[in-house]
């Protein structure tokens, strides 16, 4: 049976930056009762608090996080990469340990979103980009999937179950 990583605020987990949760979705209950969801909030994993400021990556690409180029920034001008890139080292770390391949993270989410994130401007400008997390997850082989792509996630796992790579 393959097993996901979930971003844990999908699993009504109160762990959003706002102290907010989402969900609940029926089918990641599903797959929850089955016992084949590894959650995870990356931005708490990393060590950022509940609730916290809102963060932004200048210009939406989780990538040039990683590859060192861009910040995490709050509101207020806090730079929060390192909790950032830590939490996204977090979910790699359990995508090797359970063996993962597949992903359900928060759309839009400066960590988890998989192909939108806003802009860094705070003015709810989104671009096509992906978050700290679904980029380093992505760069090791794990499809990323958001909220609205449940279907999309549930194929592939049946794909990778009868053998599919």
């Amino acid at each position: 049976m393959e097993k996901l990583l979930v971003s844990r605020c999908l699993l009504g987990h109160r762990v959003r930056y706002d102290g907010g949760a989402h969900g609940p979705y029926d089918l990641l209950q599903r797959w929850q009762d089955e016992g084949r969801i590894v959650p995870l909030c990356p931005e708490v994993a990393g060590g950022l608090p509940t609730p916290r400021a809102p963060a932004e990556i200048p210009g939406g690409q989780g990538g040039q996080v990683l590859d060192g180029a861009r910040p995490v920034l709050t509101d207020d001008g806090e730079d929060v990469t390192a909790a950032f890139v830590a939490g996204a080292g977090i979910a790699l770390q359990l995508v090797r340990q359970h063996g993962l391949r597949v992903a359900v993270l928060k759309a839009r989410s400066p960590s988890c979103g998989n192909t939108q994130s806003y802009d860094g401007s705070f003015s709810g400008t989104l671009v096509a980009g992906e978050g700290v997390t679904a980029a380093l997850l992505r760069r090791h082989g794990v499809k990323v999937f958001n909220e609205s792509e449940l279907t999309a996630a549930a194929a592939e796992l049946a794909h990778l179950e009868r053998g599919g790579d």
